[in-house]
């Protein structure tokens, strides 16, 4: 059973998995084409982190970051390499979705990557909304990333 919780970025076992999540960004990215927040930007004001747990296993995180007025960005999402294909990545987002309409935003985007290994996270979040769109903020064009939003 999945269980979203706000919080737990002070957690070791959610400090192992994002370390993990950043080293397969840069794996899996050209060089200057991650923009993933680190730890001490997960933890700063405008940004809302959550947890999935199935009792005191890890299951996945994921955040917000208020970007602008009425618009949010998902930052962070990644699930446990052992449990791959249990709903927690939709338990993260629905969690993210709730949040951003009880804050009134009218927009969530995200910024991603392209080919194989970032096929799986676009199409969870085409199964949620999220169409394809064009930078927002401060990112730009390149060959390599992928921008996302969806109307909250």
């Amino acid at each position: 059973m999945t269980e979203v919780r706000e919080g737990g970025l002070d957690h070791p076992a959610t400090t192992a998995l994002l370390l993990q999540h950043f080293d397969r960004m840069l794996q899996h990215s050209p060089c200057g084409s991650c923009h993933f927040l680190d730890l001490t930007a997960l933890a700063a004001p405008g940004v809302t982190f959550w947890t999935a747990w199935d009792g005191d296993a890890l299951l996945g995180c994921g955040a917000m970051k208020l970007i602008a007025p009425g618009h949010g960005e998902i930052k962070s999402m990644r699930t446990a390499d052992t449990a791959l294909r249990r709903g927690v990545a939709s338990a993260l987002l629905e969690a993210i979705v709730a949040r951003a309409k009880a804050l009134g935003l009218e927009r969530l985007s995200l910024e991603t990557g392209s080919g194989e290994p970032f096929a799986a996270a676009q199409a969870l979040y085409a199964r949620h909304g999220f169409e394809a769109c064009g930078p927002f903020g401060t990112y730009e064009v390149t060959e390599f990333n992928r921008y996302m939003t969806r109307a909250v």
